[in-house]
């Protein structure tokens, strides 16, 4: 049990009416979690609005309310704490309840449209290697030294990063690396917590289904740095011309890495191969197994975050070309038969240009690059066309078909898809809405030498169809398809 009063230190609060120093078991945003003698936060969010259910949060046992607005009808027997803003509020109430543990760790966010998940991930491996114990909350998973645990959203909600941050503190990690998205951002979800550092990618076009403009998903992304301390680190990616204006206003120190322009982390891609890549950081050349100018700026980034954190300069390169690629980030395998398939997350405009870019540095010309690529249902839909127009113009055939088409129809999604396609390129294309039979099609298409790309899901293991999700592992598809067509 809890006392309410030392909750709410630093909560901007407007006014308690009721006892502060009463006891409370647990907090909860959802009224459906409510047990007795909790504490309900009820927030503002682009679909539902927590003050709704208020009236069932007290009737479950909730003895305390947040809220922005009172409700007409105060009850005696019940503490309302009235704030300005809900969402901020539960983040701090969250880090409070859970005695502040990102304080007891070394805790590094990693902000960007592409590489959050490979970034955060590598360290989190990498430390691991080291001999530390080490926490992730990541897209894929989160981890507690060697203990996993599933995760649904890039940036969980405030009460479960607080929890798995003092889960990590109790089983003696010192450091955790954490993907922080511009949801996240947006929703308060970081406040309250204490960063080490912070690491900025890059910035393309992504989630404007939620932010609207480009500049307002920009201006969300620049929030966790104006929020870092003087204490903290930030380390943002010089090539992209976001990366400086990131560093504007922020208290933190500020350093740059790039491979094309003058920085604090200097990196140069020297040979490049499916099998890997020979690159210099900071004068120093280094194999790594990973592939592509992407993974040179994620290799960058975190040979930067291990100087920023104390490592030893040799120690961090020879830890990094230790490193394997993450799952579904450009993961690759080649068949018994000589084709080659990788299989990318990449799921946004850049991310496949990047993609295809790599394998067409990579290649020699006379194999087929095959690319099986869908696009999100209940998404930004202003990516779809252009995602059709680099996938035709930049493969020797594409085959259109079905990601997660969630509540929308398959069949709408590709044709805005398909609009996108160049005249020049429309005979490259084939539509095959079926995910199974558009990788099985391709399967079928390539030859000894060729490369089949399939984008978009990555180490996702299902598929959303209409609120039902199903096993579906495009590595796995992919892989058992061959076998069996090789047999």
């Amino acid at each position: 049990m809890k006392v309410l009063k030392h909750l709410l230190q630093h909560v901007d609060v407007i006014q308690v009416i009721g006892d502060d120093d009463m006891k409370i078991r647990a907090i909860s945003f959802s009224s459906g979690a409510v047990q007795q003698n909790d504490v309900f936060v009820a927030q503002r969010g682009s679909v539902v609005d927590g003050h709704k259910y208020i009236d069932d949060a007290i009737k479950k046992g909730a003895l305390v309310i947040v809220c922005e607005i009172l409700p007409e009808i105060v009850l005696d027997h019940i503490v309302y704490v009235q704030v300005g803003d809900s969402s901020q509020a539960l983040a701090i109430l969250a880090a409070n309840y859970y005695e502040n543990p990102s304080r007891k760790l070394k805790l590094v966010g990693v902000t960007g449209t592409n590489g959050k998940t490979t970034i955060a991930t590598l360290l989190y491996n990498l430390y691991r290697d080291a001999g530390f114990k080490v926490g992730l909350l990541s897209t894929i998973k989160i981890m507690v030294d060697s203990a996993s645990y599933d995760t649904s959203h890039t940036t969980p909600d405030s009460l479960t990063i607080n929890k798995y941050l003092s889960l990590m503190v109790e089983k003696g990690c010192e450091y955790c690396f954490m993907e922080v998205s511009s949801h996240g951002i947006h929703q308060k979800r970081t406040v309250g917590l204490t960063f080490e550092g912070g690491v900025f990618t890059n910035l393309t076009h992504d989630h404007l289904d939620y932010h609207n403009t480009f500049k307002e998903y920009r201006d969300t992304k620049k929030i966790f740095f104006d929020q870092l301390p003087k204490s903290a680190f930030s380390l943002v990616n010089a090539d992209d011309k976001n990366g400086l204006f990131m560093l504007q206003n922020t208290k933190s120190k500020k350093y740059t890495y790039a491979l094309k322009t003058l920085a604090d982390y200097k990196g140069k891609i020297l040979e490049s191969s499916f099998s890997g890549m020979l690159l210099t950081m900071n004068r120093h050349e280094i194999w790594s197994k990973l592939i592509g100018q992407f993974n040179g700026y994620n290799l960058l980034a975190i040979f930067g975050v291990t100087q920023l954190l104390g490592m030893e300069e040799l120690e961090g390169l020879k830890l990094i070309s230790n490193l394997d690629s993450v799952s579904g980030r450009f993961q690759h395998e080649v068949s018994a038969s000589g084709i080659t398939v990788i299989v990318d997350y990449a799921h946004t405009p850049d991310a496949l240009k990047n993609v295809l870019q790599t394998i067409a540095a990579i290649r020699t010309g006379k194999e087929n690059v095959l690319t099986v690529v869908g696009c999100g249902g209940d998404r930004d839909k202003s990516k779809r066309p252009k995602m059709g127009a680099i996938a035709a113009r930049l493969s020797d055939q594409v085959i259109f078909t079905s990601d997660n088409p969630r509540t929308e129809d398959p069949s709408v999604i590709i044709e805005e898809i398909e609009a996108g396609v160049e005249g020049q390129d429309v005979n490259k294309t084939l539509v095959i809405a079926d995910r199974k039979q558009a990788i099985k099609a391709a399967c079928k298409m390539a030859v000894k030498g060729d490369i089949i790309l399939i984008a978009g899901k990555g180490h996702e293991n299902y598929q959303d169809i209409n609120g039902v999700k199903s096993h579906f592992d495009d590595f796995e598809t992919v892989t058992e398809l061959l076998n069996q067509l090789e047999k």
